[in-house]
């Protein structure tokens, strides 16, 4: 039976047909899309229900406008507690772990390290990430090799021998060591400050005298966050990622997995 799939997206630009094509053409998934804000509807438990897990590709809660506090609605934030009670499967692909920054729930889902600009993160001062994709110049894509970490994972299963991908990547903080995160995939890029661009919603001073040091080079990791089995994955940016053929077999392990009895079993291990 097909997984059913909540995809949400709105908030970054991306290409509809690449993105779209990869659940279109994925016949073990049944994926039904909403944009934000309307998802925030959708989210309410008697509206998400039905689905087996959830997809997270918007970039939301950006707090761009003056007074705008970068915190979501009461009613919002209860969806989103009541997803992980729940135990509801939860992807979170590229931009989507860059959303609400100011909403220290967000960084809970995914364990995410990654910053918009200088800030905390468990319990610590950060410099803001880097990033190398999309508009952002001059580091544009990177050519890289994906390689599995750690022992066997059904995430994994297919892709044991990795695969080249031309894609966003981040230069942030490693992702805490956790049981409960899980280490995936690695890249074999070169994760130094010289080869990415500055934090892009920083000021401009902070960008001129932005330093970091060596950056993580896991960027698709397992988590389980209350009751629910989470995967975060950097990559994901644009089409040559949504027709590279590794990157979705990566990415139909990953639903499959996180809709899983096992996955749902695993979350709620304490």
């Amino acid at each position: 039976m097909a997984v059913n799939l909540l995809v949400v997206t709105k908030g970054h630009p991306y290409d509809y047909n690449g993105f779209h094509a990869m659940f279109d053409e994925n016949p073990e998934v049944a994926a039904t899309f909403v944009d934000q804000p309307a998802a925030q509807a959708v989210l309410r438990p008697e509206h998400v229900a039905p689905y087996d897990a959830v997809l997270f590709y918007d970039m939301w809660g950006i707090p761009f406008a003056p007074g705008d506090t970068g915190q979501p609605s009461e009613d919002y934030a209860r969806s989103i507690s009541a997803l992980l009670e729940a135990g509801k499967g939860i992807v979170m692909l590229n931009h989507a772990l860059v959303q609400w920054p100011m909403w220290p729930v967000w960084r809970e889902i995914s364990g995410t390290t990654f910053r918009l600009s200088q800030g905390e993160v468990d319990g610590r001062i950060v410099p803001g990430s880097g990033y190398r994709g999309g508009a952002g110049e001059p580091h544009r894509n990177a050519t890289h090799r994906l390689t599995p970490v750690g022992a066997p994972h059904p995430v994994t299963r297919g892709l044991e021998a990795g695969f080249e991908i031309s894609d966003e990547l981040y230069l942030r903080m490693p992702v805490a060591a956790s049981p409960d995160i899980v280490p995936l995939m690695k890249s074999d890029y070169a994760f130094t400050q010289a080869n990415f661009n500055p934090p892009p919603l920083a000021s401009k001073a902070e960008q001129a005298a932005w330093t970091h040091e060596d950056g993580d080079n896991v960027i698709v990791w397992a988590k389980r966050t209350r009751n629910s089995p989470v995967v975060a994955s950097d990559a994901g940016d644009g089409p040559p990622a949504y027709a590279n053929a590794g990157f979705r077999r990566m990415l139909a392990n990953v639903i499959a997995w996180v809709a899983s009895d096992e996955a749902r079993a695993w979350a709620r291990q304490r």
